[in-house]
């Protein structure tokens, strides 16, 4: 195989419950995760020098060993046992980074995907969704894409059951500045909200049924109207970083948006529509006061896939 193209998607975060502290020290969470089409590309070549060799249009973008994508490469060389298989690999960057879009994290699920079936290593999904919960949280997730429940750090997935994607449209955007620390965020979280912690397993699975029972994925399926979004990180994120803040009053302007959310730990935002088209229209209505704070914007779909070849 000379070439091998893989699409690499963004998420956001429908819904982000912080239940409480795990033993590992990490937050055990609840959260409904959506892929959209906003989408980076890796090209992958095979080479035989044992080299994994990343460039990028970004040059603020690390392309060392630190980078998910390089990550990603050398767990799939350790656990094949060959270290002489390398690879040349061009990643083209359209989502933002530092976003809370899981960029990163969908960059090493493409890797594993296309190294994958670049390098013929001939591993099962489950066994690359083992190997993505290894290198990062919401790495399983965005292999698998769609609409998902994702419970634990994130690793944990449980599918919505939809047919298909949901129709809504969203508006993205982001000011290019802007950045949020997600341990800080999470730092913040505990300060503020700890007392309302929950701390044994039977009350966060009592959240998790009541999410998986709950309006918003009703409303996904198309049984009834969206209900507010919730983010629990937004609540300490929101009133600490001015971009933030003035974003979601610019989308809270927007005509006909069903919900307005922050992604993740931020500081991307987002608002969403009953369909492509009146996400376009609320992007024009809103598009000289988004310039005029600096921001960028994106129009984007649901999708249904993850990481996916070709």
């Amino acid at each position: 195989m000379a070439e091998l193209l893989v699409s690499a998607p963004a998420k956001i975060n429908l819904h982000l419950e912080v239940l409480g502290l795990r033993p590992d020290g990490f937050h055990e969470l609840a959260m409904v995760m959506q892929m959209l089409d906003l989408a980076d590309q890796l090209r992958l070549r095979p080479t035989a020098d044992g080299q994994i060799s990343l460039t990028c249009n970004r040059a603020d973008l690390p392309t060392d060993g630190s980078n998910l994508i390089v990550k990603a490469a050398e767990l799939l060389k350790a656990r094949l046992g060959l270290p002489e298989l390398g690879a040349s690999i061009e990643l083209e960057k359209r989502i933002p980074i530092g976003a809370g879009l899981a960029g990163g994290s969908s960059n090493g699920a493409a890797a594993l995907v296309g190294l994958n079936a670049l390098w013929g290593c001939g591993f099962s999904r489950q066994q690359l969704l083992e190997m993505a919960a290894q290198l990062g949280s919401d790495m399983p997730f965005c292999i698998e894409g769609g609409t998902q429940l994702c419970f634990g750090r994130g690793e944990v997935l449980g599918p919505a059951a939809l047919a298909g994607a949901p129709a809504l449209g969203v508006l993205l955007i982001k000011h290019p500045k802007a950045s949020v620390s997600t341990p800080w965020a999470y730092g913040r979280c505990r300060e503020q909200r700890e007392d309302f912690y929950l701390s044994s397993e039977a009350e966060f699975e009592q959240r998790r049924q009541a999410l998986r029972e709950g309006p918003l994925l009703a409303a996904l399926a198309g049984e009834r109207p969206l209900p507010p979004l919730r983010n629990d990180l937004q609540g300490v994120v929101e009133p600490e970083v001015a971009s933030v803040r003035e974003g979601l009053s610019l989308l809270r302007q927007a005509t006909d948006a069903l919900a307005v959310a922050m992604s993740g730990s931020g500081p991307s935002l987002f608002a969403l529509f009953a369909d492509h088209a009146a996400a376009q229209a609320a992007h024009q209505q809103l598009e000289p006061q988004l310039q005029q704070g600096g921001f960028e914007a994106w129009v984007c779909r649901c999708t249904s896939s993850g990481a996916t070849l070709g």
